[in-house]
């Protein structure tokens, strides 16, 4: 985790604070679960609750202890027992080290996920309202990066907004997915440890239970949750790179918000750089990044290895702090991005009218020539207007042969802008319930 990229709710998730909080949380609450069973006295999960719920746990110590032992759940419970006592002796009887560390990250997981959620929504907001603004607003669309045919400012950010909402289902499913709990000891038998501490753990920390946990939950969960961290920051991306296009100087629709005092380039004192979306860009690959090692983190030796965790330690932090950061920048960015209509209509009379070839060809159909003629005479006209050689509509008009199937008043009729907008409230119904 880079501070540079991080921002402190979700960072919290991910502390060694946090972590050893839900530590204790999972082995006090199976201590009282052991205790309602008669498998250790209830004074003893009494006294482990009264003793660990005001501890500070010290990371340092801990630090200190597993250096020596060589391993970290042991270094825990050794700390813990610095502040029970000699109740401690009846903590995490029966339970493996998974028990703890799957269950603790299912927790985590299932927090971070409320965090992104919540990005998500917010952007989803600035998106509606931007696109509701910008509704009817003309722009080209681009086939290719190529002008193609006219589309609106609002239908564009509608189509993003659709994106989004999708990625708010897919995360709302990862995250029901993933908040698993394990309490089943050794290769998951419950050999030692009661299946009902382990829904009782479950029930507190307010997860579901793994069928077969095998000693490990089963990384396939992981996999798709971080794969549909990666779907997002694609989608990330993707709204980013439009905005990166749109800010082209020979483009200029659409701009970064540039405050007062800000400076786009150490060398050139007119930049004003799309800074904000070329991050997102780069933060988004390193969301996308952690994805392969979540898939081969899947292939486990027999009931369990550990091959997964050490990349675990760095995917489920890494990714959610940098997506959640990713997240809230983009809607910012959205939310204070300058829109130029007059530059959008600039380019929409650039190509001097080609952008409406499609209806000169399907007139032309209408009018009882064969699709292959009528695409050859509206190419013929097309191509001096592409080279800067005149008027798409008055060279058509001068076409003898586009004469024979189209009135002056029938050619111009295909030039009206207002033509391809007549669906807009359509679109809109479809993705807002609104049009």
């Amino acid at each position: 985790m880079i501070p540079r990229y991080a921002r402190e709710t979700m960072t919290a998730i991910w502390s060694p604070e946090t972590k050893y909080r839900i530590w204790f949380e999972i082995e006090a609450h199976a201590a009282d679960a052991m205790a309602e069973l008669g498998v250790i006295p209830k004074e003893a999960a009494r006294v482990i609750w009264e003793k660990g719920r005001t501890a500070k746990f010290d990371p340092e110590r801990i630090d200190e202890i597993e250096r020596e032992v060589k391993h970290d759940v042991i270094a825990f419970l050794t700390h813990l027992a610095e502040f029970v006592g000699p109740e401690a002796r009846f903590v995490h009887q029966g339970m493996t080290s998974s028990d703890v560390l799957d269950t603790t990250l299912a927790v985590q997981l299932s927090r971070a996920s409320d965090i992104l959620i919540a990005d998500i929504d917010g952007l989803l907001a600035a998106l509606k309202r931007r696109a509701i603004e910008y509704k009817l607003t003309p722009t080209i669309g681009r086939s290719h990066g190529i002008h193609a045919e006219p589309t609106t400012f609002g239908v564009k950010l509608a189509g993003f907004y659709a994106e989004f909402s999708r990625a708010h289902a897919r995360l709302l499913a990862a995250k029901s997915e993933i908040a698993t709990a394990a309490i089943s000891g050794a290769v998951g038998t419950f050999a030692n440890v009661s299946p009902a501490v382990e829904a009782h753990v479950a029930r507190k920390l307010g997860l579901a239970i793994e069928p077969v946990s095998t000693q490990v939950i089963p990384r396939d969960r992981h996999a798709m949750y971080f794969a549909t961290l990666g779907v997002i920051a694609s989608s990330v991306e993707r709204l980013a790179t439009e905005i990166r296009h749109l800010q082209r100087t020979e483009v200029l629709e659409a701009e970064e918000f540039f405050s007062e005092g800000q400076k786009g380039s150490s060398a050139m004192p007119h930049k004003r750089n799309p800074v904000l979306s070329v991050n997102l860009t780069g933060l988004s690959r390193m969301v996308r990044a952690y994805v392969t090692p979540a898939m081969e983190n899947v292939v486990l030796w027999h009931e369990r290895d550990i091959s997964h965790s050490s990349a675990e330690r760095m995917i489920a932090p890494d990714a959610t702090v940098t997506l959640d950061f990713a997240l809230n920048r983009l809607a910012g960015l959205i939310e204070k991005l300058l829109i130029y209509p007059e530059n959008m209509q600039k380019n929409l009379d650039r190509l001097g009218g080609l952008i409406h070839s499609q209806r000169l060809l399907i007139a032309l159909t209408q009018k009882g020539a064969s699709r292959e003629d009528a695409y050859k005479l509206v190419q013929r006209n097309a191509m001096p207007v592409w080279r800067g050689e005149g008027d798409f509509q008055t060279l058509l008009k001068k076409d003898t042969e586009v004469k024979k199937y189209l009135s002056d008043a029938e050619i111009s009729e295909q030039f009206d802008l207002g033509y391809h907008f007549k669906h807009v409230d359509t679109i809109f119904k479809r993705v807002f319930g609104e049009s």
